[in-house]
């Protein structure tokens, strides 16, 4: 084996450290006499660093550990083609060799796009080989960027053509008076009743902090239904006060509101619907077992409640009404109709009047 293949093949352990942290998995190490000075992997997204490539690490390091920004005697190794900025440290380092495995056609600077190691007007010039180890160069880059994909598309929720979807921008006033909430909710569309449809959801631990563990036995869960011209925030104060005592809210948006995909038809409601996707997210939840669950219901939504007992008389442990009071408490008056009007909204809006699902009272439970 060569002594280029030797400290190439170290630059790839170096990649693979960059991979296995999520980092685009590109290795660096400098060399003089047969030594390896430094080494270096990317790192810009875990140090918010636009500068952090691999080459760069490994030239500040070697740079510190000669105490000297001049590097007239090492060479470099790194596993892909250095783009501009690199090339032009490494010319500003006076290095004496530069060798890369896999080329970069996007924004090499060794040949690809340019070579700024080929311009005569520049007072240095380095020594530059490209190609070693390229083919387990590339290897380690394509099934780096092969996976993001895949995980891309597994994470992706294509909207149906006969729904609607709001923007995320229309709600940042809702995330910017509730902030400590965001890292408890949830968008999903793989509960078969959703249809493919995008659910939003809350999932809110006691104390809204994490201070204590989702899913401890002693703590109780409320799952909290909005009425039919809300969504979660109208429930927003409620569910502080009980996760504040100690308790787990659920807090959705029904398919139709808020957050959640908005279907254009009114006719595609039905409080089946609606409760077996309710059943799901509990099952998926671990939530289906005796007495797990209470409903806080807010005015207009007894049926579905009613409709969700049914389908789990032993896990529902009760249902109770949210005080009226606490209904819209502290929101804006816009906050009310956010991102409203819009088609799928009326839709829902509709179906509930039309059934007239939002004219039922409690019953005493």
């Amino acid at each position: 084996m060569s002594p280029d293949d030797v400290w190439m093949r170290l630059a790839l352990e170096q990649a693979r450290q960059a991979q296995q942290r999520g980092e685009v998995p590109v290795g660096a190490v400098l060399v003089r006499g047969g030594e390896a000075l430094a080494l270096g992997h990317n790192q810009p997204i875990a140090s918010h660093d636009p500068t952090a490539h691999a080459e760069m690490l490994a030239l500040r390091a070697g740079a510190q550990r000669l105490g000297n920004y001049r590097l007239e005697d090492c060479e470099l190794y790194v596993t892909l083609e250095p783009c501009a900025m690199c090339a032009q440290a490494m010319l500003h380092a006076r290095l004496k060799r530069v060798v890369f495995g896999a080329t970069e056609p996007k924004t090499g600077a060794a040949g690809s796009v340019l070579d700024l190691f080929a311009l005569p007007q520049l007072n240095h010039q380095t020594a530059v080989q490209g190609g070693v180890l390229a083919d387990e160069c590339t290897a380690v880059l394509q099934g780096f960027f092969r996976e993001r994909r895949q995980q891309a598309q597994q994470q992706a929720q294509p909207l149906r053509q006969d729904a609607l979807r709001t923007p995320e921008a229309r709600f940042a006033p809702v995330w910017e008076a509730w902030p400590h909430w965001q890292p408890h909710r949830q968008y999903q569309h793989s509960l078969p009743a959703l249809e493919g449809l995008r659910w939003h959801t809350l999932d809110i631990p006691p104390c809204a902090q994490g201070d204590h563990g989702v899913g401890t036995p002693a703590v109780p869960v409320w799952l909290a239904l909005h009425s039919p011209d809300g969504w979660w925030p109208q429930c927003a104060v409620w569910a502080q006060q009980q996760t504040q005592a100690g308790s787990r809210v659920l807090l959705p948006d029904l398919i139709g509101f808020g957050q959640s995909d908005k279907p254009k038809k009114w006719r595609w409601h039905t409080l089946e619907r609606h409760a077996h996707i309710l059943v799901q997210w509990l099952q998926q939840l671990g939530l289906d077992t005796p007495g797990a669950v209470r409903l806080a219901v807010a005015p207009g939504q007894w049926q579905l409640a009613r409709t969700l007992q049914a389908l789990l008389p032993n896990s529902i442990a009760g249902a109770v009404a949210i005080p009226t009071r606490q209904l819209w408490q502290g929101c804006p008056p816009a906050w009310h109709h956010l991102p409203y009007p819009d088609a799928g909204h009326r839709a829902a809006q509709r179906a509930w009047q039309l059934a007239g699902w939002g004219t039922d009272a409690p019953t005493g439970q």
